[in-house]
């Protein structure tokens, strides 16, 4: 019995310890929160296009910078924090939502065209659409 309490002990500890290196080197306070690459990032494609769409609520349209070079669709911008952690009498015990600045690239196939792109943020997904250039895209061939 005493194996059980003092398991318990040991993992509280660990989990004071961990919270006190989160504070000081600004990590997440949790095992569970990681940082993983923001924004994160669904990529389809249509007979037309191919599709990316950013994942970034809180934002708005003028904080992305989006751009196309050889091959590479590169979304960056800074996400602001949504409370200053400065504020007057408050402590942070966990922080998983990312602040900061980011940028994702993204490998596009030799079918996208540069010259076809558009990018809208709406409802916070961020939504590029790359038109596939016309030798690329399907097309119904009649059989004489």
């Amino acid at each position: 019995m005493s194996g059980y309490f003092f398991r318990n002990d040991l993992l509280s500890e660990f989990e004071r310890m961990q919270r006190q290196m989160a504070t000081l080197f600004d990590l997440p306070s949790s095992l569970r929160a990681t940082r993983s690459a923001f924004p994160q990032v669904n990529i389809g494609a249509t007979d037309e296009s191919i599709e990316v769409v950013a994942f970034a609520p809180g934002m708005e349209a003028g904080d992305f910078e989006v751009s196309i070079d050889k091959g590479l669709l590169t979304v960056s911008g800074e996400r602001k924090a949504a409370v200053e952690p400065s504020a007057e009498g408050r402590r942070r015990y966990a922080q998983e939502r990312f602040h900061g600045s980011f940028r994702r690239t993204v490998e596009l196939p030799d079918n996208a065209d540069p010259d076809k792109v558009s990018a809208t943020y709406v409802n916070g997904c961020l939504v590029i659409s790359i038109g596939k250039r016309e030798a690329s895209k399907p097309r119904s061939i009649t059989v004489q």
